[in-house]
């Protein structure tokens, strides 16, 4: 049965089970005040008034399913150091299951680490193993996956460009879930962007379309003019998408220009709501979670593509990596929206 209305569609997350495959990693921020300038160099001294650890990569992903209401499965690499074990005891916080996460001894735990003073960031120190995983993490990966593929109702490929995903276990798990007859909704990064051949949904910011398609595409424009050319351009480069992936739909992300869709019953471009922008940080998860619990419950491909945008634009509002409230998300539609029924 399928959900009627809105307040049925957000009933209905909760019952619904996401595997999440792909790069996961620690957000650290280090909060201060900035009051001089170093005598060492021409850099500002930051005063150091607290710390926090955060999920983040594809675990910021599982906080937002987690947050719709959905059950998430996370599986993912992490090292055997510090930092891998604060990922975990994260993750107990969240009551988020460790079940499918592999620990590797070779690698470190990727970690950022932001700097900030107030809302302002300062700098940003990334630690990070990129090389691709080794036979034995690989078949621990495919293992955990294997498991957690049997019970989830939708795939989502949360890629970092981390090393967790390369062309030969996306192409293992997409007939995975091909053979379970699961849904997958990628989020792609450059290095592996023509490897998510055969998948449903297909969610890249307009950067990467022009990295991943090497197509030098125009930034999008707030005049109609400009606008209806830019939808022009992108109906072409997402068909060319489709001819080389065989991908079924794909949902661009335009930054403050709202969100494109071309799915086979629909293409349109759907404006942004007007909002205060603390931080964009984060916003890609958030759309790729919503997108992927409504492919789970084919719903209509323009709904799909409303509360993704929607819930987008709202974690924005917010400082640092943040996942979706489920009820502003639900009022917002309610109020912005006006789809009564499905």
């Amino acid at each position: 049965m399928h959900p009627q209305n809105i307040d049925d569609i957000f009933q209905a997350f909760q019952q619904l089970k996401v595997l999440i495959v792909g790069d996961v990693m620690v957000d650290a921020y280090v909060w201060g005040k900035v009051e001089r300038i170093s005598p060492e160099a021409p850099v500002p001294v930051v005063n150091v008034a607290r710390k926090e650890m955060r999920l983040g990569g594809a675990a910021n992903v599982a906080l937002n399913v987690q947050a719709l209401g959905a059950t998430p499965f996370l599986c993912a690499v992490v090292g055997k150091d510090t930092y891998g074990q604060q990922f975990q005891r994260l993750l107990q916080q969240q009551q988020i299951s460790s079940d499918f996460i592999v620990e590797s001894s070779s690698r470190i735990t990727t970690v950022k680490e932001r700097i900030m003073a107030g809302s302002q960031q300062m700098l940003r120190v990334d630690a990070e193993d990129d090389s691709p995983l080794d036979e034995a993490e690989h078949q621990a990966l495919m293992q955990h996956l294997e498991k957690a593929a049997a019970q989830a109702d939708v795939i989502i490929f949360q890629d970092y460009d981390k090393g967790v995903l390369d062309e030969e276990r996306i192409q293992q798990t997409v007939a995975i879930a091909r053979k379970h007859r699961i849904p997958t909704a990628v989020d792609p990064k450059k290095r592996n962007f023509l490897h998510y051949k055969h998948t449903t949904l297909f969610k890249p910011n307009l950067k990467e379309l022009k990295e991943g398609l090497k197509s030098p595409l125009p930034a999008t424009g707030r005049k109609e003019e400009k606008n209806f050319h830019t939808t022009a351009v992108l109906d072409e480069a997402t068909h060319h998408l489709k001819q080389l992936l065989g991908i079924q739909s794909t949902l661009v992300t335009l930054s403050e220009h709202g969100i494109y869709l071309n799915a086979p019953e629909k293409t349109c471009l759907i404006p942004a709501h007007v909002r205060q922008i603390a931080d964009v940080s984060g916003a890609g998860d958030t759309v790729i979670s919503i997108a992927a619990l409504c492919l789970a419950l084919q719903l209509p491909a323009q709904w799909l593509a409303e509360l993704s945008n929607l819930g987008g634009g709202i974690v924005c509002e917010y400082a640092g990596v943040v996942p979706i409230n489920k009820m502003r998300l639900l009022q917002e539609a309610k109020k912005h929206l006006h789809l009564a029924r499905v």
